[in-house]
């Protein structure tokens, strides 16, 4: 049985597993190709039209990465001609909570962080 522990704030500095989380979720085709993947399998082609605005290149290294890591399956069918698909392992749904959460912050506060960049810039700009 696993008992939940409260951790401090500062545990998450230290603890190298929430590091490699946040690792994770830093890489943004990570959590956007995870996000797509939510309502099941897909092929290459269609996750690319379903993300919009990434390259075959940099899918392919996101997917083999999400698939190092656990997150995501590959699937390949002895078709003609031959069809290969990309799906979340159970692993990977666990993440479509937190990813949703960041995706509802940046919602919320995204302007708020344009304003303070946009201020920091001005006055940079003014110095």
């Amino acid at each position: 049985m696993h008992h939940m522990t409260t951790h401090e704030p500062t545990d998450l500095l230290a603890d190298c597993r929430a590091r490699l989380a946040f690792d994770l979720l830093a890489n943004t085709w990570n959590a956007v190709a995870l996000w797509a993947l939510r309502h099941g399998p897909l092929r290459p082609r269609e996750l690319r039209g379903r993300i919009g605005g990434i390259s075959p290149k940099i899918l392919t290294e996101t997917l083999r990465r999400l698939e190092y890591n656990g997150l995501v399956v590959r699937r390949a069918y002895a078709e003609s001609p031959p069809r290969v698909e990309y799906g979340l392992t159970v692993l990977g749904r666990t993440l479509l909570g937190p990813i949703e959460a960041f995706g509802a912050w940046a919602y919320e506060h995204g302007d708020e962080v344009l304003a303070a960049q946009d201020e920091a810039d001005a006055t940079e700009a003014a110095s």
